[in-house]
This record gives structure tokens, sequence and C-alpha cells, in this order.
């Protein structure tokens, strides 16, 4: 059973008044056709909470679904008149279905954010016009994220552009703990439009604490897996129809590869052309090698205890020089 402590959605007139004014272009998409409920998921994001609140507000049915938050972030969802509903966090995919699993969506369509993303005018504009005239064997819709590192697009630099956003929430869940991947039951529909992404919004400090949290966390998963004992197929690597499936396996075959930060340096900033975004494709590919390395250096730091454990337990004691 999944304890949620839910929040009581504040009444309009409590709501600030840019807020309200924001609202004002939507109000005819809220009364006509079949809209979309969005899913935000927080903790500790009173900084970006108010920016993506505003690119959603054409939405009816608002929840913001809170890792317990210290700062100021349930206040903020409530003066925009979201529904709130906090859980205590054990992972990213177990809080995403928990969510998907226990809220009250007013709509069939959810669409899911994290509080660093924005929705322009033109995908809400995509997304309306999808949801009124949905074919009943789509259970999810897949668009692409542009990522900014300040107010340069990393057009070329970003690793994965595609996610998958828009679902019915009945149809689909979320397996694995961290960089999460969507399991969808039935089929998956390619939006043209794109959402915008600020992963260095709140600074480098932030977002090396928390890609500090998810190499720890990949760590656990491959240890988890057996260390690269689960079947890997290099045809669906290369060649599988479905994005996720393909890029499944090509995650477990990079992880099987030598010098790996190297690699992922090279790929971004040369196969991938990051070296045209400029100062912020070379920070950026630098990033993302330093953060490879972070998960390398913990799966044998994992390694390595798990044979002392084992050891230990053989009863073949070392003794380890002073």
């Amino acid at each position: 059973m999944v304890r949620l402590r839910r929040h009581p959605r504040q009444k309009a007139e409590d709501a600030p008044e840019n807020a309200l004014a924001a609202a004002s272009p939507f109000e005819g998409l809220r009364k006509g056709g079949r809209l979309i409920s969005v899913l935000i998921l927080t903790k500790n994001e009173e900084r970006d909470l108010p920016h993506c609140m505003h690119s959603v507000e054409w939405s009816n049915d608002i929840h913001v679904f809170d890792s317990l938050s210290t700062d100021q972030t349930v206040q903020i969802a409530r003066s925009f008149g979201a529904k709130v509903s906090e859980r205590k966090f054990d992972g990213y995919a177990s809080q995403r279905n928990a969510a998907l699993q226990n809220l009250r969506f007013t709509n069939r369509w959810v669409l899911i954010l994290d509080a660093d993303e924005r929705v322009p005018r033109h995908l809400h504009d995509e997304l309306a016009a999808f949801a009124a005239d949905a074919p009943s064997d789509v259970a999810a819709c897949r668009m692409r994220r542009r990522d900014y590192l300040g107010t340069t697009w990393l057009k070329h630099s970003q690793m994965s552009p595609y996610y998958i956003r828009l679902v019915r929430p009945s149809r689909v869940h979320y397996v694995r703990e961290v960089n999460e991947r969507l399991m969808v039951d039935g089929r998956i529909h390619d939006l043209g439009g794109h959402f915008d992404h600020f992963p260095f919004s709140k600074g480098i400090d932030h977002w090396f604490e928390k890609h500090n949290l998810y190499s720890s966390m990949e760590a656990d998963c491959w240890e988890s897996r057996g260390g690269g004992a689960r079947s890997l197929s290099l045809r669906k690597a290369l060649f599988h129809p479905d994005f996720n499936e393909r890029r499944y396996h090509q995650k477990e075959l990079f992880y099987r590869l030598p010098a790996r930060p190297f690699i992922k340096f090279l790929y971004l900033y040369l196969v991938r052309r990051g070296f045209l975004d400029g100062r912020a494709g070379l920070t950026y590919a630098t990033l993302q090698a330093i953060y490879e390395y972070m998960i390398i250096l913990k799966m044998r730091e994992s390694t390595s205890q798990s044979h002392v454990i084992a050891e230990q337990q053989n009863g073949n004691h070392h003794a380890w020089p002073n």
C-alpha cells in the first residue's frame, strides 16, 4: 500500500495575480475537447517549479507529486492551484509508478514533467490536437527534448533527444530505478514538437550532486543485474525499430566497452558534432565523460567489496596493510 499525503487545492482567488493573468489565454482550451492532465515530480524545486507551472497553466488538472521537499516547493505548487501529494522517495521508477497508479487524474492523457522542464505553446497546440482525436491503440507519445546549458541549446551534444512523456497512465509503467525505462502496452506515436529542459538551472554544484546519486544508482543496477551477465543483442542495439528498446541494448553494449569515458567524450564531441555547440558543447561532453568515470569507479568499488565479503564468508581472511 502506497501512502500519499495530499494537500487541498488552493482556491483560485488565493492564486498569485501573475498566475491568473497568464492562465487567461488558455481559458477556451480548458472548456473544450479532451484535456490533458499534467504530472510534475518534485523535490526541493522552489527555483524551477514556477517556470514549469507557468508553461502548463492551460491544463485543468495539474498534479505535483513531491518527495517530501524541505523548501517552498509545496507552497508554490498550491499557489498555482495544483493538487499536491507527497511520498518518500525510494527510486525514480518507483516514484513515477506510484504517481501514475495512485493519483486520480481527471483526463485520460497525462503529460509527465520534471520541474526543470517547460512546455512551449506550439507543443501544447500539438498535444491538444492529438488528444482530441487519439487512436485507441496509441498508449503513449514520444517527443523531442531540447537540453540547455545556460542559454545554449545543446543541439548536437545531447545524448538522447527523444522521450515518452504523454501517456495513458493505465497502460504504462516504469522499470529500472535510475535512467528509468518506460514500458508501454500499446502503440507509441511520435509528435513533431519539442519541450525544453534546463538541467543546469541550479548550477554546476547541483548537477554534480545529482549525478553523484545517479552514478551510485547505476553501479547498484549493474551489480543487481549480475555485473554484465544480462543478455545483450547487438542486432537490437543497432536495428530494433523501437527507440527505447534500441537504446536499452545500446546502453548494455556501452557498459561492456573499455575506456568508456573517453569513448563517450569522442562520441558527443566529434561523432555528434558537439563542437558546433561551442563552449557549451565542450563543457557538456566533458561533464558526461566525468559522469561515466564516476560510474566505473563505483562499479569497481562495489565489485571489490563483494569479493572481500565473499572471501570473508568462505573463511579466507586477508591481513590489510597498515
